[in-house]
């Protein structure tokens, strides 16, 4: 299955959307109570602030 056929949620792509513009930064995303970051900005974030890195299947 090539990238062209993977298909995100909604949240996902807004998510992606915003990585596309902002490729530089670590972008936080709010769910319910809890921030959340994705791919590389989730490894990025773990060992630099110390924290679990956990995770999930996102599509």
């Amino acid at each position: 299955m090539g990238k062209k056929d993977i298909t995100y949620t909604p949240m996902m792509q807004q998510y992606l959307d915003i990585k596309k513009d902002y490729a530089d930064a670590i972008v936080f995303f709010r769910l319910g109570d809890f921030y959340e970051m994705f791919f590389d900005d989730a490894i990025i974030a773990s060992k630099t602030l110390e924290i679990a890195l956990t995770g999930r299947d996102a599509g």
